[in-house]
């Protein structure tokens, strides 16, 4: 992924990534090792029962894992989610939450990551794992 998408989607206010934008994810930190990212709260995450939906925790854990794959890859290439999961600890009721996300293993056409996700108290809430393919550009001999 271009390093040009990288920075940009780390400044306030960005325009590169209309997902963050809709859901009011901040990119704290981006680095081949570590991304950290936050999502603060907003009423409209709340589920009938009382707790942000856990599609919106698995969402934030999805992307911060996507953005430590991306920072591990080559100029022209790109990711997609092959595979995830996601571990619930405990539900959030009003709270903001963080998700630290580490590489696992770097392939060469598949590479793993891991993220856990914490409520603004610092408890963790969600742990997932996933499965990134490495999308060569086109004409490529890994493509």
């Amino acid at each position: 992924m271009p390093a040009a998408y990288l920075e940009a989607v780390l400044k306030p206010g960005q325009a590169v990534n209309p997902l963050f934008a809709f859901l009011g994810i901040s990119v704290v930190e981006i680095c081949p090792e570590r991304v950290v990212m936050q999502l603060s709260f907003r009423p409209e995450f709340i589920q009938g029962a009382g707790a942000v939906a856990g599609g919106i925790v698995a969402a934030l854990a999805d992307e911060a894992m996507a953005h430590v794959v991306l920072a591990n890859l080559g100029t022209e290439e790109k990711t997609a989610t092959i595979e995830m999961t996601m571990r619930y600890f405990r539900p959030v009721l009003s709270s903001g939450l963080s998700a630290t996300a580490t590489l696992v293993n770097k392939g060469r056409r598949i590479i793993s990551a891991e993220v856990l996700v914490a409520d603004d108290a610092g408890r963790l809430v969600g742990k997932a794992g996933g499965s990134f393919f490495v999308i060569a550009p086109s004409g490529s001999k890994t493509g």
